[in-house]
């Protein structure tokens, strides 16, 4: 007689009580999330080796063109270095960028057998409110991600190594960073990937992940 299969959740979905951690990064025309522009998006999935460890494995990123009417404000643009009419920048409707971006991370949820996705960032809180405002501005109906729960690297790093800068605490954590990459969705948020991974991993490293995912679940 052939035994049951194995229905425990995997590595990433016994870690985080069924949530897949999901970094992401948002360049913007401004800092109101329902007046002003998205203008860049990147995520990127994380997974675990067979060594246990975590690592940052795919990177889905994409330009969006300003909704109508979006404000786009100058010394924003100034600041992350955008020009949001360059015809090289290859930009979507915000529509179409969220579904390029959504649909690899609500495979990743099937296939990590997670119930969601949950949002990873330095300032996570500003990154979901320009995604929720995406969503319910395009009537996007397949948001994988956790409507307000986040995870905050700043926070972690601030415990972790004493920093809360993204630059310094990359730095402190034992990555290179390049200030002339900064302020693009794709570098922050790989940066940002490999610092939420070295936390977890130094985590896991002192508790052991078995014992990191026993103090995960629910009593």
């Amino acid at each position: 007689m052939s035994s049951p299969p194995d229905s425990r959740p995997g590595p990433v979905a016994g870690r985080f009580r069924g949530f897949l951690p999901v970094v992401v990064d948002v360049e913007t025309g401004g800092f109101d999330a329902r007046r002003d522009a998205l203008l860049e998006i990147a995520m990127v999935l994380v997974r675990v080796g067979d060594d246990g460890r975590w690592f940052p494995a795919e990177t889905h990123s994409c330009h969006v063109e300003p909704f109508r009417g979006a404000n786009l404000d100058p010394r924003a643009l100034e600041f992350n270095g955008i020009v949001p009419d360059h015809p090289l920048r290859m930009a979507l409707p915000e529509s179409e960028a969220l579904a390029k971006v959504m649909n690899p991370v609500r495979r990743e949820v099937k296939d990590q057998q997670c119930t969601r996705a949950v949002l990873v960032g330095h300032n996570p809180a500003f990154d979901l409110s320009f995604v929720n405002a995406a969503v319910e501005r395009t009537r996007y109906k397949r948001n994988p991600f956790h409507p307000f729960a986040t995870f905050d690297t700043a926070t972690l790093a601030g415990l972790a190594f004493g920093q809360t800068v993204l630059a310094r605490a990359v730095e402190a954590a034992g990555f290179e960073w390049d200030a002339r990459d900064a302020h693009s969705a794709i570098y922050d948020a790989e940066r940002t990937a490999d610092l939420f991974c070295r936390i977890v991993n130094l985590w896991d490293g002192v508790l052991g992940p078995e014992r990191a995912r026993e103090t995960d679940r629910p009593r």
